[in-house]
């Protein structure tokens, strides 16, 4: 019996180690692409917007060390750039769906009653249309662009992000610290903010960084369908549309690269999250 304990200790403890690498590699790989978007302008040696019709679907060479689009633009110098776009926009959504997912998920959880099923019944309703259709439907009555995509793409994350606090939340107003606290007269908008809040972080941390790379693909879609990202911006999904059409012509080069980029960062943010909610849920039992 004792020698089972042990390695059942033994394998939890190795696999604590490996989680704790992977969050780490991942988190490297998030920080090397954030990194790459703040200084795009400095790393990209050419103009990313700027075409020359004598360059057009050049092969790699050292002028042009990925090639050349189908308007003579520097391929290297677009998808850095377009790294700025590809992480701009999930966090605008993030930004909106957390503050707002997390206000109406504290506040029905701390009420209850006729609040709480007013909440719920918005997230179903948000819920019941695909985020993709609910996405391109406001661009289409708003603006395409990339801050119209984004607001859009943030509605339909919102039901997510507020059951999850909600859930967690309703766990943690139930604590006896917060009620010994509310009974010495702190205000609940003080204990949800000073107290409550802050405890919830991990749950929010972990949600945020998976809703940041399935935002990704989402706001790449809206993009690569016309509606996100205009020219001449440089943006990955638009580059997977537009260089759809040198691939009959022998240059895949554009939309491989593009798609190469895009799949690594949203499964490096996809996996990031997912191992942090692992961790918190192994911490908490």
């Amino acid at each position: 019996m004792s020698a089972l304990v042990t390695a059942r200790l033994r394998l939890r403890r190795g696999s604590g180690v490996a989680t704790t690498v992977a969050i780490r590699c991942f988190g490297a790989f998030a920080v090397l692409l954030v990194l790459l978007a703040v200084c795009a302008p400095l790393i990209a040696p050419q103009d990313p917007n700027s075409g020359d019709v004598l360059s057009v679907l050049q092969a790699p060479s050292s002028e042009h060390w990925l090639g050349t689009d189908a308007s003579g633009r520097d391929l290297f110098s677009r998808l850095v750039s377009g790294s700025r776009t590809a992480l701009l926009g999930p966090l605008v959504v993030v930004l909106v769906a957390t503050s707002m997912g997390t206000a109406l998920g504290v506040l029905a959880a701390w009420q209850r009653g006729w609040v709480d099923s007013l909440v719920g019944r918005l997230f179903d309703l948000v819920f019941s249309f695909p985020s993709m259709l609910l996405a391109l439907l406001f661009v289409t009555v708003v603006s395409p662009g990339l801050f119209s995509a984004a607001l859009a793409v943030s509605i339909s994350f919102v039901p997510a992000i507020g059951r999850l606090v909600r859930a967690s939340a309703l766990r943690e107003v139930n604590e006896p610290y917060v009620q010994a606290l509310y009974t010495q007269g702190f205000g609940p908008v003080r204990l949800c903010v000073r107290h409550v809040l802050p405890n919830l972080w991990p749950v929010i941390v972990a949600q945020v960084t998976m809703s940041f790379g399935y935002a990704m693909v989402e706001l790449a879609g809206i993009s690569f369908l016309g509606l996100g990202v205009q020219d001449p911006t440089a943006d990955w999904g638009k580059m997977i549309n537009t260089g759809q059409s040198s691939i009959v012509r022998g240059f895949p080069q554009e939309s491989l690269y593009a798609g190469i980029a895009l799949v690594l960062a949203v499964v490096c943010f996809i996996s990031l999250g997912d191992l942090l909610s692992g961790r918190r849920e192994g911490g908490r039992r």
